[in-house]
């Protein structure tokens, strides 16, 4: 550090982290840098994510993706076509659009609902919070009557992604509900919304700049908590409760 102030240069100090990702030891190194990056990525997927968890002189809410290629890291130009799949509709797959800082990414949900063997059912989550799952499976026995007591559940977030925002919560029942039943949803279609306790449906956030994200990668229609108060080509359907929203399958 003293180095950088005498010599007036940018200084990168690579730190060790932990297997839940945080810095490793103590956190001297967290305290006395201006900015804390962290590179995130799979080993099986070609995706990096550059996260900015401390900035000193400027906002967190940006993130770079990267992907690597045999020629090296290069920027994720068309990041769109590498969270969801365009070809046709397959039951237990939903779209949704969450914000990454100030990029908002089309994402797919999928679902798989089977007859349990086990006298306690599987809930698995990659990419999504295991305890939220839980959560919106006993609202939808609540709410719908589904027996998911006899089914086990597996929710995949397609692309590597890990979704950290409640918006997705819509996109998630309706995955679910498509495997359950067997029913394929359209492709232009997307689902936004926070899902409470009693099974009302929230607005989220930045909803104008999803709606602008989703129109430019050919979808047609939106299911919302609330309309928009733009202007939009997409039909959007505003729902305040789950259980209208079965109406839509």
């Amino acid at each position: 550090m003293r180095k950088a102030k005498e010599s007036d240069i940018a200084m990168f100090i690579i730190g060790h982290i932990t297997k839940d990702g945080s810095i490793a030891g103590p956190r001297v190194l967290e305290h006395m840098v201006d900015t804390v990056l962290y590179f995130e990525g799979e080993s099986s997927k070609e995706l990096r994510m550059l996260r900015g968890f401390k900035n000193r002189f400027g906002s967190t809410s940006e993130i770079g993706i990267f992907e690597m290629t045999a020629e090296g890291l290069i920027s994720a130009k068309d990041i769109a076509s590498k969270f969801f799949d365009k070809s046709k509709p397959q039951s237990g797959s939903a779209l949704t659009v969450v914000m990454e800082g100030s990029r908002a990414l089309i994402i797919e949900v999928q679902a798989l609902v089977c007859e349990s063997t086990y006298p306690n059912p599987k809930r698995s989550a990659t990419g999504f919070d295991v305890n939220r799952l839980n959560m919106l499976l006993a609202l939808l026995e609540k709410k719908l009557d589904l027996p998911l007591n006899h089914y086990d559940v597996f929710i995949n977030i397609s692309g590597g992604i890990k979704i950290k925002e409640s918006s997705a919560d819509l996109a998630v029942i309706a995955s679910i509900i498509s495997s359950f039943r067997d029913r394929p949803i359209s492709k232009e279609s997307v689902f936004i919304g926070e899902v409470s306790l009693t099974g009302e449906i929230k607005d989220v956030y930045s909803v104008d700049m999803r709606l602008k994200e989703a129109s430019a990668q050919g979808v047609t229609k939106a299911i919302v908590a609330l309309k928009p108060n733009i202007k939009t080509n997409l039909k959007v359907f505003p729902v305040d409760e789950v259980v209208k929203m079965i109406e839509l399958f």
